[in-house]
């Protein structure tokens, strides 16, 4: 599974006239390939996923998530796309603070109509992927912030999803456990052959040219990709 924009462009009303956030975006991630997405605020990095999550439909392009052309589906395909193939990592966590940690992960299973008692299996396999098999029963209050946001990580991938976007992940950790999340999450992009694209002012964290970090970065100055850099992974 892959997702593809090309030429996407999306406006917003401004006064009188319409401001651009995104400009004839052209972007390919295939299976497997972690793309990062930087620029100053305002430069479009959040709209680029809202329009690739099928959350906003552009004003003009198109969007494919695997072989499914998103722009031409009406709202109830696009939810259902979104549903079944597409994660979500938010920049604050959203946990809920009575719910443990791999509550936290069954609730997306209640929010999609599923019953939680056939996925309570999946949802400890994956607190022992991003290493929280031991904090299943923590409260949000309980964990720090890095573990929080990996619980986030994991309910993102409740259901298997094949695309994975990631919003400003790190913007509440220092470098050091910022490192460690872009880390997991292309750990697990490798491993589970996600399609994956995370926005991100936070370039230290990054990790270009390493085997744990981005394989490409993409810089978007007011709504147009400026530049394209491809790293190979360090052996």
């Amino acid at each position: 599974m892959s997702l593809k924009m090309s030429n996407a462009t999306l406006t917003y009303p401004d006064g009188r006239g319409r401001l651009t956030a995104l400009d004839n975006v052209d972007l390919d991630v295939p299976a497997g390939r972690f793309v990062a997405v930087t620029g100053p605020s305002g430069s479009g990095k959040s709209s680029l996923l809202a329009v690739a999550g099928t959350l906003i439909t552009p004003d003009s392009g198109e969007v494919v998530v695997g072989d499914v052309a998103v722009t031409g589906a009406d709202a109830k395909e696009r939810a259902r796309i979104r549903r079944e193939q597409v994660g979500f990592v938010f920049q604050q966590d959203n946990l809920i603070p009575a719910l443990t940690a791999v509550d936290q992960l069954l609730l997306a299973v209640d929010i999609r109509g599923m019953r939680r008692s056939k996925h309570r299996d999946e949802a400890m396999s994956l607190l022992d992927e991003v290493g929280l098999a031991d904090s299943a029963g923590r409260r949000p209050h309980e964990l720090s912030g890095g573990m929080r946001q990996r619980v986030n990580i994991a309910r993102a991938l409740m259901g298997g999803p094949s695309l994975l976007l990631v919003d400003e992940p790190t913007s509440a950790l220092d470098t050091e456990r910022g490192r460690a999340v872009v880390e997991l999450i292309a750990r697990l992009v490798r491993e589970r052959n996600l399609a994956a694209v995370i926005v991100s002012h936070d370039l230290a964290t990054l990790g270009p040219g390493l085997a744990s970090g981005v394989d490409e970065t993409i810089e978007l100055v007011d709504g147009a990709i400026r530049s394209r850099d491809t790293h190979e992974a360090a052996a």
